[in-house]
């Protein structure tokens, strides 16, 4: 009788860690000016988003001229009333000579709460053979550490042009962050398109005390949802926040150019281990190794709520952040858009307002 009391049990544990009991609804939008000038900068870009004390630090993506910029947003009564911009923060690139070196295409950053360093997550540029890089800078911009990568990840021929690091996130315990590659290695898979396809991406924790790192999992992109029209049809990971340990959101991205300003399919998941997921760190290739993927599940997708949106665009959303708690006690999340400085046509500096809302 205890033994089988003692498997119920477990079978009710496992039960509860792999079926989520929240899901995400819609609040608000915000729309930052476009080509806004703030201390002789525009406002732009905007990669990535982390919250610290209240202050939201954005990554600019400007390989020119890399930079942050800090802001206090407002929000009053569950919805957003402003944005204050506080503070721009240049990387310093006289002071080492890392920043020459090595080509700044920043995707995404997360600020340390006790010692506010700045980690920033680089693409590169695997066309000119320039890596991509995680690093962190101080609060004045100055140069303090780059880190290494796994094996798995060390291989410039692998990555695909404009596919490699775009997302990372503090881990829920701040013992480290994780960091996701946007499209498959080349030894991993294949471009998703418009039918089932292995593609399969890498997501990467990094220990803090060991600088190494220590865990990956492979995340299973969907296929591109729209009927093919124009050149450039792709679609990848751009965002990523642990709410709990070894449990993601992640923010999924489609865009196919010849939708115009429409051409975003923008979806949030849920992803998890669970006792079958396969720990990926070690394999070189997962076009030769079997593997079993993060579980996942839909938990919000975009075009349910574009009626509410300006002009019903859903724009490039790239970076995602806990925000402040709602009036009902719900923990809200704060998603951002790039709007490539308005490089491809109209797009919109969007902030977005979800509520996290419990299941009973």
């Amino acid at each position: 009788m205890k033994k089988s009391f003692f498997l119920l049990l477990l079978l009710l544990i496992f039960s509860c860690a792999t079926k989520r009991n929240f899901n995400l609804s819609y609040i608000d939008e915000y729309i930052i000016p476009d080509s806004l000038q703030f201390q002789n900068q525009t406002i732009g870009g905007l990669s990535g988003i982390d919250v610290v004390n209240k202050v939201f630090y954005f990554v600019i993506d400007d390989s020119k001229n890399p930079r942050i910029v800090t802001a206090k947003i407002e929000i009053k009564n569950d919805r957003f009333q402003t944005v204050y911009f506080k503070k721009v923060i240049f990387l310093n690139s006289a002071t080492n000579t890392f920043f020459k070196e090595n080509e700044l295409d920043l995707e995404s950053i997360f600020v340390d709460e006790k010692t506010n360093e700045i980690h920033l997550v680089s693409e590169g540029e695997i066309n000119k053979k320039k890596s991509p890089t995680i690093f962190k800078i101080d609060a004045n911009g100055n140069f303090l550490e780059q880190f290494s990568l796994p094996k798995s990840l060390s291989k410039i021929e692998n990555f695909k042009h404009n596919g490699v690091f775009e997302s990372s996130c503090k881990s829920i315990d701040n013992q480290g962050f994780w960091v996701g590659v946007e499209a498959p290695l080349i030894v991993d898979g294949e471009e998703p398109n418009g039918s089932e396809t292995s593609s399969p991406i890498r997501i990467t924790y990094v220990d803090f005390q060991t600088k190494q790192a220590t865990k990956q999992f492979a995340y299973q992109l969907e296929r591109i949802p729209k009927p093919y029209k124009g050149n450039v049809n792709v679609t990848g990971v751009t965002a990523l926040l642990e709410i709990e340990k070894n449990h993601f959101l992640v923010v999924e991205r489609a865009y196919q150019n010849n939708y115009g300003s429409y051409g975003n399919t923008i979806r949030i998941f849920e992803a998890f281990v669970d006792k079958n997921t396969t720990d990926i760190l070690n394999i070189e290739s997962l076009k030769k190794t079997p593997f079993t993927p993060l579980k996942k599940r839909l938990l919000f997708d975009f075009e349910t709520i574009k009626k509410f949106l300006t002009d019903g665009i859903i724009d490039n959303i790239e970076g995602i952040s806990l925000g402040p708690k709602l009036k009902n006690g719900n923990q809200s999340l704060i998603l951002v858009a790039d709007d490539n400085f308005q490089l491809y046509g109209k797009q919109l500096n969007q902030l977005i307002l979800l509520e996290i809302k419990t299941n009973k």
